[in-house]
């Protein structure tokens, strides 16, 4: 080897990793790789004879992004927190922008093939079934065959119901009301907040720290509340819909 010439680990003064060694180093898979570059949450590597390159930066970048994962932020909302990294706001303003972006749930998505996709919903599955399950927010596609799935616990109900033999439009139809309800509810919650909790304190047009506090705090007690409120109030409906069905089903008996 010529003194010009260099080994990919000691080009640009520091390592440059392979995608499967990055995956080694940071315990995530190539494929995860592959998701945060589709997203725009990693930078991708440097190409040298038709071979990606990674760097110390990559290995940071991924292990800040596993990071936040484990404080329960999801990849959208890491994807907007990274977009404020050089923010130069005060404490508080970051902190109150990490309160309202913390995601209401803790499960993390997962990233898998068309071929899993297809299988985990039945495996009778054309691409008109699939545009429709990405509209509803069961797989998101990133494109060279793979899907990042937001909520594999939908995936799975989903899954569920195509194994009890419910048809798999069926399935997706009571997905979107669920959406469509659940949306409802969610914005209520929101307009709730906007105007008894946030508009108060930015009366004038300016908001304080003290302010900018009382909003956080208000986030974080809002976050369990909406969940348990929503959870009760379907248990109760859920319970009265039953009822009724099957004193209609008794009826024709």
């Amino acid at each position: 080897m010529s003194a010009t010439e260099q080994t990919p680990a000691e080009t640009n003064g520091g390592r440059s990793l392979t995608i499967d060694e990055l995956a080694r180093e940071t315990g995530m898979t190539a494929r995860n790789i592959r998701a945060h570059q589709s997203r725009g949450l990693l930078p991708p590597p440097e190409v040298r004879a038709r071979t990606g390159y990674y760097a110390e930066d990559h290995v940071a970048r991924i292990k800040l992004i596993q990071d936040m994962q484990s404080q329960g932020f999801n990849l959208k909302a890491i994807e907007r927190l990274l977009e404020l990294g050089a923010h130069d706001g005060s404490e508080n303003t970051l902190a109150f922008e990490r309160a309202i972006l913390t995601p209401f749930g803790t499960e993390q998505p997962e990233v898998i093939n068309t071929a899993e996709l297809i299988d985990a919903l039945g495996g009778d599955v054309d691409a008109k079934t699939l545009a429709r399950a990405g509209k509803l927010g069961v797989a998101r596609s990133l494109g060279n065959e793979t899907w990042e799935i937001p909520s594999p616990t939908l995936l799975r109900a989903a899954a569920a119901l195509v194994e009890l033999g419910v048809p798999l439009s069926h399935a997706l139809a009571v997905g979107s009301a669920i959406r469509k309800h659940t949306r409802s509810i969610a914005k209520e919650f929101v307009r709730l907040y906007v105007q008894d909790v946030l508009d108060p304190v930015r009366e004038g047009g300016s908001v304080d720290e003290a302010g900018l506090d009382a909003a956080r705090e208000a986030v974080e007690r809002l976050r369990p509340l909406a969940s348990e409120a929503v959870l009760a109030s379907f248990g109760q409906v859920m319970t009265e819909a039953v009822e009724q069905q099957l004193q209609r089903e008794l009826k024709q008996r």
